[in-house]
């Protein structure tokens, strides 16, 4: 062996054994920071579906750009997704959330001075790559610092985190709208207001060093004893107390070493498949639930936001139900009784405002949400968790393209599909979504709780058989 493959082969018995490591406070504090960006795209996300009225009435776009702006925030957070996980992967996670976080608290700002339609996009598209980004490298944050079984739960809590975040939007706007404020005021200060938890998030974070398994697969093995020692309570005693310089991985291995193993493959598949349904499933029905509502004259503008801050309280108990279930239901339980519920819910729905049942609406509502933060708990979950050690963000990061590319889709063109075909077959049509994300789990997903993926150090970055919790229990 050279000496190259003499480092390599220690940096992959290290990364071995950080991964099947017990973590420490260190490590659950770390998670729980990495997860709570969901909070600040959830406020970005919603906050603008109740000021959509408000905007409309100060801007008069056409049903195309009021799609176009709400969804640019997901065009961007595509591609922010992308290059966000490849830059975590190449120049280390620390870099990338610091200057994710500054970018997210100037660029939510900005969106309070905008004076036109086109401004609002443009901004809102640009705000979309540090979101995008921030989800891939908080992801591989999460499956690198914390133990197997324990990852994975706060992997699934990202729903959860996205019904504190709605919840607090809702909230908020509620509180502006009834105090009586101007609304061209109104819209401004609410889409501004996301940078305060952005930047409490980004004062937090600023202690938080590179992750153990980074540094390990760079040769930072000095840096890595130290952290290792304190998210897992283990300095490493495997490796030398020096530095070596180790070759890159080449991103173009990434979905090699995915296709190599079928687990690997089949879950990945899952998950792409499983982040597109839930993407598109909550960015027609739920995303435009408040516009709905009101424009089907189920409730008027201050009803309708008790009403669906209801449902978000429903749907936020659901996100973190669902964690909390995985260790006894597993991956593809709490997929398919997510999917299901969503697609018996928005059959209901659709069935309920064609025959005018509008009483009943918000309940199918409240039940699509519960369905759909189980559907959508652990889609970004399977993807980092199985994916090799040296792409985790990278893969996190792949994987989020998914949502946001269909979310984009979706509510670029809702508006314009429930504008032409009417809003209960639209809401049909939207059904096939959670249908399709019931299947994938039931015929694609194979049950990987607790995986842990073993590196093929003769091919780089394939996997070698792995076993799930669920393999080692039978």
């Amino acid at each position: 062996m050279t000496a190259q493959a003499d480092v390599r082969h220690l940096s992959d018995v290290a990364a071995r054994h950080v991964l099947t490591k017990h973590g420490t406070d260190a490590g659950r504090r770390t998670g729980w920071l990495m997860i709570s960006t969901i909070l600040i795209e959830a406020w970005d996300l919603y906050a603008i579906s109740f000021l959509l009225l408000f905007v409309k009435d100060d801007f008069h776009p056409s049903a195309g750009m009021l799609g176009l702006a709400s969804g640019a925030v997901q065009l961007g957070a595509l591609i922010g997704a992308v290059c966000g996980g490849w830059f975590a992967d190449r120049f280390g996670r620390r870099k990338v959330f610091i200057t994710t976080m500054a970018l997210f608290v100037v660029l939510a700002l900005a969106q309070s001075f905008v004076t036109s339609m086109w401004e609002l996009v443009l901004v809102r598209f640009l705000l979309g790559f540090p979101l995008g980004s921030d989800i891939s490298t908080g992801y591989a944050y999460i499956m690198e610092t914390m133990p197997k079984g324990k990852r994975e739960v706060m992997g699934n809590r990202w729903q959860g985190m996205f019904g504190l975040g709605e919840i607090a939007a809702i909230a908020v706007v509620t509180v502006l709208y009834l105090s009586g404020m101007d609304h061209s005021l109104l819209w401004r200060i609410g889409l501004g207001l996301g940078a305060v938890p952005a930047l409490a998030l980004l004062i937090g974070r600023l202690d938080v060093p590179d992750t153990a398994l980074w540094l390990i697969q760079r040769g930072k093995f000095k840096q890595a004893k130290a952290v290792a020692q304190k998210m897992f309570g283990d300095d490493l005693s495997m490796l030398p107390d020096e530095d070596f310089q180790l070759k890159r991985p080449r991103t173009r291995d990434f979905l090699t070493g995915i296709w190599r193993d079928p687990v690997r493959r089949r879950a990945s598949i899952f998950a792409w498949i499983s982040n597109a349904m839930q993407g598109a499933e909550f960015a027609a029905f739920a995303f435009y639930l408040p516009v709905i509502l009101v424009l089907t004259g189920v409730s008027g503008i201050g009803a309708t936001n008790f009403i669906t801050g209801a449902i978000y309280v429903v749907a936020t108990v659901s996100g973190f139900v669902a964690p909390v279930l995985t260790p006894r239901l597993g991956h593809r339980g709490i997929a398919r009784w997510g999917f299901g519920s969503a697609f018996v819910s928005l059959l209901l729905a659709a069935l309920f405002l064609q025959l005018e049942w509008k009483w009943l609406v918000p309940f199918a509502a409240a039940g699509l949400m519960w369905g759909h933060y189980w559907a959508a708990s652990n889609g970004m979950t399977i993807a980092s968790m199985v994916a090799p050690s040296r792409y985790k963000a990278t893969a996190s990061g792949f994987g989020y393209i998914f949502v946001k590319l269909a979310a984009f889709v979706t509510i670029f063109f809702f508006p314009i599909m429930f504008e032409s075909l009417g809003v209960p077959l639209a809401t049909v049509i939207v059904s096939v979504l959670s249908l399709t994300g019931y299947l994938a789990a039931t015929y694609v997903l194979p049950e990987v709780y607790g995986y842990v993926e073993q590196e093929d150090e003769q091919h780089g970055g394939g996997a070698a058989p792995s076993k799930s919790l669920a393999e080692e229990r039978s």
